[in-house]
């Protein structure tokens, strides 16, 4: 036997002699971990750290002794669990690529690619050209549709290839009978928990993802039944992989286990680092990277459903839908009058959400992603001038930011228009605000409150236009699975760009959050938007609606003053709240929605200003030195109520109107 073959053999000896066949490890925590680091991951007093706020780079740590996962090349894989703690930081309002649990045949992956390839795959692996045998479990946070993804908030097995061989929306379910996951968002300021199992006997993978705090759900949100024999070596390495693109987040790891044949023991939550905090609290990115990303990369599906759109209209009678020649320029953010109606069970009254005075809403599940929405049915009473209307409404489903529900996409039929929104499963903030069997307490509280201060940031000079809300209070603002405030309802919403004067108006909006200046000018402005949320602000904080239509005439912005006068504001607070109360959070909260509700328009700060106040960064000054007094903060026409100028309620429909002799063309809600 030759010097060479003799050398080869004793490699092949000794990597089989270290490789391990009952592999058993946990780490809560990595502070004495020698993980095998590449690429831009690094330990931080314990946390792994897969990427850190630079573009276009990738990150791998894994485990450094190789694993047995076949006795030999004939023999079908063993069976093995995993269990995991990640988070993905957002560094940017509409986040970057993902995180993947990876088993390779080295411990680094060689060739792999940023952005889309996830820091695992290459051009060559989407075709199975790759001779790499590769296995990557992806929590992706991008939609990629040259890769079939469903969406950007996503959890799928890959096999050899980015393209994934199985996926759904991150969530999870509830029990066994939990016929739809519920949402989890995976770029979020906590921590996410994982369960990976491969039954080697049944050639079953299950996938399990929840909150940190959850127990493992009882009901895998992914099951895959596959041999993977034949896309595993004998001798594997198992560890994690992350990339950014042109956009970023930072992905983490706070502790891991893994056991062959058998299950992994459970992390100890009470061990793991603490997870660590978005230290850039400025979201703002170049408004080109934010826009211009998810235009390039929808231009190739625009064409395509265009097509589909057209042909679908032709070919289907019973749902035929008006398609004019200027929509086919929103293609992609139209949607089928038939998936929407087969989602809603036929807008059935037991799908139904909430209803007022511009049409009710149904939750729906779209059938073909099981994705959850709701969907908005406006008469065409509620909406005029439909080409203008549409245009606006397919701008602002663009927007991207954790703080504002997403705008889908609409549907237009006969006399109907249908908007479609991403599904908030905790319903609206005023129906837990006033619900007198459960209430929210002050963290969740301010919790939401800083949390629209930030979307209405982002809308006023985060985006490529200023888009003013118009109608910013308690009940358009919805509440996710884990009561974040996300600000919605875009329907009265105006757009204009930067630097520009906006338009005269109607007079739109709903009673107690309209800005004095309105009546006359008919512009609403940054400024107007603030006025709405200085009522908001003291409405959460107080419990209290703005403005009580009764004898005693009720005005929160003058109730609330006048406990200021006394150096009393915290006694204003709900008292309804339980648990601990922060007064300090209580006084600046108060003080800034009389700050906000300002008659003067030039004296009420920006909501960059807000922010500031709101986390701390900037002191917010004293009012007594803005000069305020109860004149400067008395409501409008204030000794005119139940006169003609002021608006009466409808009961019935909850819309309400200005009398029209005295302002034409006033169009106020009472609730939407």
């Amino acid at each position: 036997m030759s010097l060479l073959h003799l050398l080869l053999l004793l490699c092949l000896i000794t990597s089989t002699t270290h490789a391990q066949s009952n592999t058993d490890f946990t780490f809560n925590g990595f502070q004495s971990t020698n993980l095998t680091l590449d690429g831009d991951a690094n330990n931080n007093e314990g946390i792994i750290f897969l990427t850190n706020r630079t573009q276009l780079i990738t990150g791998h740590a894994f485990y450094p002794n190789p694993i047995i996962f076949k006795k030999s090349t004939r023999e079908s894989a063993i069976s093995f669990s995993t269990s995991f703690v990640f988070g993905i930081i957002p560094e940017n309002p509409l986040g970057g690529h993902g995180i993947s649990f990876v088993i390779a045949p080295q411990p680094n992956l060689p060739g792999a690619l940023p952005i889309s390839y996830l820091g695992i795959f290459n051009t060559s692996s989407i075709n199975h050209n790759d001779t790499r045998h590769v296995i990557a479990i992806e929590f992706d946070t991008v939609l990629s549709p040259e890769l079939n993804d469903m969406n950007d908030n996503h959890v799928g097995i890959d096999i050899d290839s980015p393209i994934s061989v199985m996926s759904m929306p991150a969530g999870y379910y509830l029990d066994e009978n939990d016929p739809n996951p519920r949402n989890l968002t995976l770029i979020s300021d906590k921590s996410r928990r994982v369960w990976i199992e491969y039954d080697g006997v049944k050639k079953q993978m299950n996938v399990t993802i929840a909150s940190l705090e959850m127990k493992k759900p009882s009901k895998p949100l992914l099951s895959l039944y596959k041999d993977l024999s034949p896309y595993l070596n004998q001798i594997m390495y198992v560890g994690f992989a992350a990339a950014t693109g042109t956009i970023f987040n930072r992905h983490y790891l706070l502790g891991w286990s893994f056991k062959v044949n058998g299950q992994a023991k459970e992390l100890d939550l009470s061990l793991l680092p603490k997870t660590p905090t978005n230290g850039n609290k400025n979201m703002e990115q170049n408004k080109f990277l934010i826009i211009g990303m998810p235009s390039i990369l929808g231009f190739v599906l625009l064409i395509t459903i265009i097509a589909a759109v057209i042909y679908y209209v032709k070919r289907k009678k019973k749902f035929a839908e008006e398609m004019e020649d200027w929509e086919l320029d929103y293609g992609p953010h139209r949607f089928k009058y038939k998936d929407l109606y087969f989602a809603t069970n036929g807008f059935s009254d037991k799908q139904l959400l909430g209803r007022g005075g511009f049409g009710q809403v149904y939750r729906g599940i779209i059938p073909s992603s099981k994705v959850e929405i709701a969907v908005k049915r406006m008469s065409q009473d509620s909406w005029q001038g439909k080409r203008e209307f549409v245009a606006e409404i397919v701008s602002m489903g663009r927007l991207r930011h954790r703080n504002l529900v997403q705008l889908i996409g609409y549907c237009r039929r006969k006399k109907e228009l249908l908007l479609v929104y991403e599904y908030m499963p905790n319903g609206s903030l005023d129906k837990l605000l006033y619900n007198r069997q459960h209430t929210l307490n002050w963290s969740q509280r301010f919790l939401i409150i800083k949390g629209v201060a930030s979307g209405l940031f982002y809308l006023h000079e985060g985006w490529e236009q200023v888009v003013i809300h118009r109608d910013v209070k308690a009940s358009d603002v919805l509440l996710d699975s884990e009561l974040n405030g996300k600000l919605g309802d875009f329907g009265l919403a105006r757009l204009h760009a930067h630097g520009s004067d906006p338009h005269t108006t109607k007079v739109v909006g709903t009673l107690g959050y309209l800005a004095p200046e309105q009546m006359w000018t008919r512009k609403v402005t940054e400024a107007t938007d603030v006025f709405s949320f200085g009522a908001f602000l003291l409405e959460v904080a107080c419990g209290r609606r703005p403005v009580a239509m009764n004898e005693e005439r009720f005005i929160l912005i003058e109730w609330v003053f006048r406990f200021w006068l006394k150096g009393l504001i915290v006694n204003a607070v709900d008292q309804k709240i339980g648990g601990e109360v922060d007064f300090e959070e209580v006084e600046l909260v108060m003080k800034l929605g009389l700050l906000c509700s300002n008659m003067n328009p030039m004296a009420r700060p920006t909501m960059r200003q807000v922010v500031e106040y709101l986390e701390r960064d900037v002191v917010m000054p004293e009012l007594s030195s803005f000069g305020i007094t109860i004149s400067s903060l008395t409501f409008p026409h204030r000794e005119e109520i139940n006169g003609d100028l002021y608006p009466s309620t409808s009961t019935s429909t909850g819309k309400t109107t200005f009398d029209t002799s005295i302002m034409a063309e006033s169009d106020l809600s009472g609730g939407r």
